[in-house]
């Protein structure tokens, strides 16, 4: 089919056709129109309209009376269309101050024709359009596009779906095959089957959404089965030879139908699809044999392949022997790689050294000093490249094994100190620490946090590996502290007895050690210097010592250590309570005091007696006579020797205070003379018979809750028994004065007499 004429229109009914005359005068224009713009749009009431605007004209100024259109389908027949039954209810005219427009609804073929407009004004002149706008209404057509006159499978195709009149938007299209609605594209006049299958044989046709019942001609297309592909070939662009860093293009060409899928293939490893295959910026490891498939469903076929020339890629190196290597062993590194053409030419180098050249490099008795990292180069015309370094890596055992101490210098008490150990060995060797023999513990350093002085001491490390062992020479940690554990002994370290020489010796665990000491009794300074001697030692250097040593590091003191000088009595004193005058019936108490040690044994003597009286810090007589008058003295002896007091006399003056009291309260109870009589001969005779009694008196009063005398022991008793020893000295009650009567020793006329009690002065 040929092109469609720009001249026909294709309008699909129902549209509406309007038609504005626009004016710019608000009075209204006469125009004569030159040029007509149609426009085709939809809107939401999927009704079309045709809008016919006035844009250019001849003007002349006059007053419209009137507007009318005329419908011309052929010269001899014209209508007014307000009149004419066919656009009956599908006219509308508009005509105001600068506009007049036909609006035509429902366009069919039958509205096809010249429509003019008339412009009637008050002077009676009518003004027309000869020249009118010409309606065209003709069915849609279908234009096909191929690729050749033959359609073959695989082939392409265009279908366009024809129509003149213009539009402010896009019409959608719809299209169908063999009366049915075609799957692949919708709203486009353009129907484009890429490659073309059996399948898309038939009638093509197309048509407008909202007119689905109006179609276009049909086109009838047939497609003849395609072949396997054949003639298959690569290309290489830039032809000539690459260089790494160039970009190459491989493209495959190949004739086939329906066209074949192409593969590409380097070796027999899978690149990609498509019909070419990009490297840019090529390496190396790009060159190798290059290929294409091609592929459709009546069969497929291969490029021969393409050998890409380049330099040498894949550079290795391998070791022999592949296992465990051992000082002394031989050793072969072998260089290989990948080129076209194949590298002649092989370098060596170690650790960036050149150390050799060939495809091969050999160490005998290879040592520890070969341990490193090696490499070859290969070289080839079109370049050279060198391998991936390889360790060769020679286990031996620990050598130069050292031990550190970080940080250097002094190490004082409290510091954190850490011992390293080095070594050399492949493979790394397990460390253990020793202090003297003695283990401590494994791992390359040993810590030792706030340090103390038992730290100090030689150390070192043992370096193990499967290969052997080897220690470290010993390092010595000297810890400085201050001084610790400071005592002081005493020399000679038995009992010390006064007029004997001591020597006191302060001993202190210090580092370095303490030169500075001094001595202090009771807290007071007595002296300096590790020794502090006492020659002729007496009483008066008995007490608590201590010493106090120091160094740069700080000071300490011992503890207290006592000086205890024995000696014999000294200083032997008696004394009387109460003191004052001694009145008969009191009770005396004579205390001897004396200074010794260790404490001395007291024994009591009366003066002009030859055995002792009584023994004891105290010795107390109770109820005073004159039977007791004398010289008192006491004697302190411990097994260092002996001393006595000074005597003192004891004299009994007045009348017993007992008696005295005891009268006066029966003068007063009785209020007789006769009484008072009786009372004093009761005295008297008890008098008489109290040095018989007393013994008896004191027994019974050592046995009672308020005790105040012990019992004389039988064995130290005299043959008179009239002295006792105090034991222990307690508290009588204030009234207790009297004791009651022994009633064996009682006359029948005083059995009735009480204990009464009275104040003694």
């Amino acid at each position: 089919m040929g092109d469609i004429a720009t001249s026909e229109c294709l309008l699909f009914p129902p549209v509406e056709f309007v038609v504005n005359l626009m004016s710019p005068f608000s009075s209204g224009v006469c125009c004569t129109a030159s040029i007509l713009h149609l426009d085709l749009s939809d809107s939401n009431s999927q009704k079309t309209e045709l809008q016919i605007n006035i844009s250019s004209m001849d003007l002349c100024v006059f007053q419209v009376s009137a507007v009318e259109w005329l419908h011309e389908k052929s010269p001899e027949k014209e209508v007014r269309v307000s009149q004419d039954p066919a656009f009956e209810g599908r006219v509308e005219l508009q005509a105001d101050a600068g506009n007049c427009s036909l609006l035509l609804r429902d366009v069919n073929e039958s509205d096809a024709g010249l429509f003019r407009f008339v412009l009637g004004t008050g002077s009676g002149r009518n003004w027309t359009n000869a020249q009118g706008i010409r309606l065209e209404v003709t069915d849609a057509e279908v234009e096909v596009k191929t690729q050749s006159d033959n359609v073959t499978e695989g082939d392409w195709i265009v279908f366009i779906c024809g129509s003149c009149i213009p539009s402010m938007t896009v019409p959608t299209y719809i299209w169908k095959k063999d009366g049915h609605l075609h799957s692949q594209r919708h709203g486009e006049n353009l129907l484009d089957l890429e490659s073309v299958g059996l399948e898309d044989r038939g009638q093509y046709s197309c048509t407008m959404s909202g007119h689905e019942g109006l179609n276009s001609t049909s086109v009838n297309i047939t497609v003849r089965p395609g072949y396997p592909p054949k003639s298959i070939s690569v290309s290489i662009s830039p032809s000539g030879e690459i260089v790494e860093g160039d970009s190459v293009i491989l493209s495959c060409n190949s004739d086939a139908k329906p066209p074949a899928e192409i593969s590409w293939y380097k070796g027999k490893t899978f690149l990609q699809s498509g019909d070419t295959y990009s490297i840019s910026n090529i390496k190396s490891e790009a060159s190798g044999n290059y290929y294409c498939s091609a592929r459709n469903k009546y069969g497929s076929q291969s490029s021969a392949a393409v050998n890409v020339m380049y330099p040498p890629k894949s550079v290795s190196v391998s070791i022999n022997p592949s296992g465990e290597i051992v000082s002394g062993d031989s050793v072969t590194l072998n260089c290989s790689s990948d080129s076209n053409p194949p590298a002649l030419n092989f370098s060596w180098f170690k650790e960036g050294k050149s150390v050799g050249s060939g495809r091969i490099f050999s160490i005998s008795n290879i040592s520890s000093d070969h341990s490193g990292e090696y490499k070859c180069r290969s070289r080839n015309k079109h370049g050279e490249k060198n391998s991936d370094t390889v360790m060769l890596n020679v286990m031996y055992p620990p050598k130069s094994v050292s031990v550190s101490i970080s940080p250097s210098g002094e190490i004082v008490s409290g510091d954190s100190v850490t011992l390293n150990c080095s070594s050399d060995s492949k493979p790394p060797a397990e460390i253990s620490w020793f202090k003297g023999g003695t283990f401590l513990g494994s791992g390359d350093t040993y810590s030792i946090s706030n340090i103390k002085s038992e730290a100090s001491g030689n150390y070192y490390c043992s370096a193990r590996n499967k290969h052997g062992s080897q220690s470290s020479a010993a390092v010595t940690v000297n810890v400085m502290y201050p001084p610790k554990s400071v005592s002081v002994s005493i020399n000679p370290s038995g009992e010390i007895v006064s007029g004997d020489s001591v020597t006191l010796n302060c001993s202190s665990d210090s580092n370095p050690p303490a030169l500075n000491f001094s001595w202090f009794k009771e807290g007071k300074s007595v002296g300096s210097g590790r020794i502090f001697s006492i020659s002729n030692i007496s009483s008066d250097h008995s007490g608590e010592y201590k010493c106090r040593s120091r160094n740069k590091h700080g000071e300490k003191n011992s503890d207290t250590v006592m000086l205890n000088v024995m000696y014999p009595p000294k200083s032997v004193s008696v004394s009387i309570s109460p003191s004052g005058e001694i009145v008969s019936g009191d009770s005396v108490t004579l205390n001897c005091s004396s200074d010794s040690n260790p404490p001395a044994e007291i024994s009591w003597f009366k003066e002009d007696e030859t055995s002792a009286v009584g023994s004891g810090q105290s010795f107390s007589i109770s109820s005073f006579n004159s039977s007791f008058s004398g010289r008192f003295y006491c004697e302190a002896q411990n097994k260092y020797g002996s001393q006595r007091s000074a005597s003192v006399s004891l004299t009994v003056k007045g009348v017993q205070r007992a008696a005295l009291h005891t009268v006066s309260g029966i003068v007063a109870g009785c209020g007789g003379l006769i009484f008072i009589i009786s009372i004093i001969i009761f005295i008297m005779s008890r008098m008489r018979r109290e040095g018989e009694t007393e013994d008896v008196n004191q027994k019974q009063t050592a046995d009672a809750s308020d005790d105040t005398y012990a019992a004389l022991d039988p064995a130290s008793r005299t043959s008179a028994d009239i002295y006792s020893t105090i034991a222990s000295v307690q508290s009588r009650a204030p009234d207790d004065t009297y004791t009651a009567l022994e009633l064996q020793s009682r006359s029948s006329e005083y059995e009735t007499l009480a204990v009464t009690s009275a104040d003694p002065h």
